[in-house]
């Protein structure tokens, strides 16, 4: 299938769910469905193109399902650990980018600070996606949405609660919602609510879209009833420890107790690595109501999604 690239004509970035709309995203989505299906489609879409991953923080599955998605899309994959670039040394993320952007066809970085990646895209003239930040991780919620639909519970009538640390992944599980209309309940303690930047954002745009978001200082009312139940590890990469914040959040595990208020058939998503008997218990992780690893997979799919409209649609 032969394809016309869309860089340097409309050229996109991929650095947060605020920028596309829901039909946008509806429309990733369904071509993830149908990837997923058939696995060699779009399988010229990257021939002879490099794309590169720099990443500043360790991964597991961003880098591997970037790593396979591209080799899959018939595409170079260069993986470029910062610690050995000059960008150690003190050159400029503005430089970096102008030379990625002669010698790249896209870059993937996995970073700290969110203005990091935003610095990358504004001196690029090819297509950056964030693979994570501080602040949010919007391939793993396209993926989680995904997954979501694959299941039939991307609905209205759904119950969604993530449970836990407010982090990277639920501002991006926030905004997702928001933007498609839907429901999502949130379970934290009082005193680690979601950041008021992104309340704020979600809580304007819902008016807009109908979509009902809802936040419980109580573990078992955010739960009661939830046809799906998220979790995440409870300290993220790069956050000190602090024994105060863990003691808080213990009252959120997720495990057989807390999800004897959800509903019979409660599905429960993680989006790993996960702390065994910290956030989530074994007994829950690797039980029939867990769809982690299906949620891990899916990883892959959303993000050949992402190249395909990145590069064609």
């Amino acid at each position: 299938m032969e394809m016309k690239t869309r860089v340097g004509q409309n050229l996109r970035h991929f650095l947060t769910l605020k920028d596309y709309s829901k039909k946008e995203i509806e429309n990733l989505i369904e071509l993830a469905t149908k990837i997923k299906k058939s696995r060699r489609m779009y399988r010229n879409l990257l021939q002879g193109k490099s794309i590169a991953l720099l990443f500043e923080k360790p991964s597991t599955r961003t880098r591997l399902s970037f790593e396979t998605g591209i080799y899959q899309l018939g595409g170079n994959c260069i993986y470029l650990d910062a610690e050995s670039l000059q960008l150690k040394r003190g050159e400029t993320m503005e430089d970096t980018a102008r030379v990625f952007s002669r010698y790249l066809d896209g870059v993937v970085i996995r970073t700290f600070e969110q203005e990091r990646v935003e610095l990358l895209a504004r001196n690029s003239t090819i297509p950056v996606i964030n693979g994570l930040t501080d602040l949010y991780h919007p391939c793993q919620a396209l993926s989680d949405l995904f997954t979501l639909y694959e299941l039939g519970l991307l609905r209205k009538d759904i119950k969604f609660t993530y449970v836990g640390d407010c982090n990277n992944v639920l501002n991006s599980l926030l905004i997702g919602f928001s933007k498609l209309g839907l429901d999502i309940s949130v379970g934290c303690p009082e005193k680690y609510r979601p950041i008021k930047e992104v309340l704020d954002y979600v809580l304007e745009l819902s008016k807009k879209t109908g979509s009902n978001i809802k936040i419980y200082s109580d573990p078992v009312e955010a739960v009661r009833d939830a046809d799906v139940v998220y979790t995440d590890v409870w300290i993220s990469m790069g956050e000190k420890r602090m024994e105060e914040k863990i003691s808080e959040l213990r009252k959120f595990q997720v495990n057989d107790w807390l999800l004897s208020y959800a509903r019979e058939n409660v599905k429960v998503m993680h989006c790993l690595p996960a702390h065994r008997e910290e956030e989530i218990t074994s007994d829950v992780l690797d039980s029939e109501k867990s769809i982690v690893w299906q949620q891990a997979e899916n990883r892959l799919h959303a993000q050949k999604a992402l190249f395909v409209y990145l590069y064609t649609l």
